[in-house]
């Protein structure tokens, strides 16, 4: 099963999108929650009365929609309402990372139905993680009471490069034996419904800015954890670049990084000066003892002094790179998300020391430096969103219910 690379979008609120008004239209119309009228959908959209009721009872039909009780009567029998039906269909989404797997099922507004986490080491390969996936979303499934065959799809996020339009990892530098391997294909073959896979901090992206800042249209999401990572939301869609490598700022060089040599080949590159397992390595040198980016949390939750300054150094480091992303891109909100962000307030501080001395007066007019909201659930959402943005957008939706 392939991938489709098409850009994720909802329009605001009520409005009708552009294009052939059919079935599909009217759905996401109604995806705001706000039930409707017959007489109302006329309206918005321009359809004659006889094919607006033909593309309702086709959702109808299909389960999306459902009646939602009568609106007031202005003479006569009250008309019925009809609203988006979230529960017609359900998601697998799977957020993958190092060490550690997250998977839920969610209903079609992105709600978590059930959920489940084990420490899965991305390094055993994919048909061992993937059937991880499998077997336990099967299971997830039958919990709630649903069947593998209300699927609308699968969406996974890998802690790697991912080339979208295949869904493919490209040389992930901690995932051996990912490197072109078919995941849509191999999950595909034993779950129906659409696979989609995407980077995971694209996907925390996603799930941040769906479930806290759909007002927001643009918006950047760094993850700071065992790596560091940013998503990109511009005009209210995931951007990728070319070939899905848009926003790897792990890999971009600090001025002042002291030599340090990234498993990428490089030097100083902000994931060598400033991640979790940098901090940790730093912590090490200075007599106390830690590994990871969860050790550095225990400890900084500890109250361990001699954190601090780490903390505030690295924050800067990643506020150098994110100063020249704030000029170059110009969000409205940069969210800090990951195991890091858990360390306490001094990393968020010193991103936003730096960003707001060195990025243009315009573009900090009216930026806000924020931690995650979402927490260990915006990867499964965000995942969850991949597949639900694409599969619920109206060309599909009218194939899906045969108009």
């Amino acid at each position: 099963m392939t991938q489709d690379a098409t850009a994720l979008s909802r329009p605001p609120s009520g409005q009708a999108p552009t294009g052939t008004l059919g079935a599909g239209t009217l759905l996401r119309m109604l995806r705001d929650g706000k039930p409707r009228t017959r007489s109302e959908l006329a309206s918005m959209t321009g359809m004659a009365r006889s094919t607006l009721t033909q593309r309702v009872d086709a959702l109808l039909a299909s389960g999306l929609i459902q009646p939602a009780g009568e609106a007031a009567s202005s003479g006569g029998r009250p008309p019925t309402t009809f609203a988006f039906a979230p529960s017609a269909r359900i998601v697998l989404a799977a957020d993958l990372g190092a060490t550690h797997a997250r998977l839920g099922v969610t209903d079609l507004s992105g709600r978590i139905l059930a959920e489940t986490s084990a420490d899965v080491a991305i390094d055993l390969g994919p048909t061992t993680v993937l059937d991880w996936v499998i077997d336990n979303g099967r299971a997830l499934i039958a919990e709630i009471g649903r069947t593998p065959e209300e699927l609308l799809g699968v969406g996974l996020g890998l802690p790697g490069p991912v080339e979208h339009s295949t869904g493919r990892a490209i040389n992930p530098p901690i995932m051996p034996g990912w490197d072109g391997f078919d995941v849509p294909a191999y999950v595909g073959a034993q779950l129906p419904g659409s696979v989609f896979v995407d980077n995971d901090v694209n996907i925390m992206a996603l799930g941040e800015y769906f479930s806290q800042w759909s007002d927001v249209r643009h918006l950047l999401y760094v993850k700071v954890a065992t790596g560091i990572g940013c998503g990109i939301i511009t005009d209210g869609t995931v951007y990728r670049g070319a070939q899905g490598a848009a926003g790897d700022m792990g890999h971009i060089q600090v001025s002042d990084g002291g030599g340090i040599l990234c498993r990428c080949g490089n030097t100083d590159c902000l994931e060598a000066v400033a991640s979790g397992p940098a901090i940790a390595t730093k912590l090490t040198q200075a007599g106390i003892a830690a590994d990871t980016a969860l050790d550095v949390v225990h400890l900084a939750r500890a109250g361990t002094p001699s954190l601090t300054p780490l903390l505030r150094d690295a924050g800067r480091d990643i506020g150098e790179v994110l100063a020249a992303s704030v000029n170059l891109l110009n969000p409205g909100i940069v969210v800090v998300g990951g195991a890091m962000i858990l360390a306490g307030d001094h990393l968020l501080a010193g991103i936003r020391e730096v960003i707001y001395q060195r990025s243009l007066p315009l573009a900090t007019q009216n930026l806000r430096i924020v931690a995650a909201r979402t927490g260990e659930g915006a990867g499964v959402i965000g995942a969850a969103t991949m597949v639900i943005e694409y599969r619920l957008g109206p060309d599909r939706v009218d194939a899906l219910v045969g108009t």
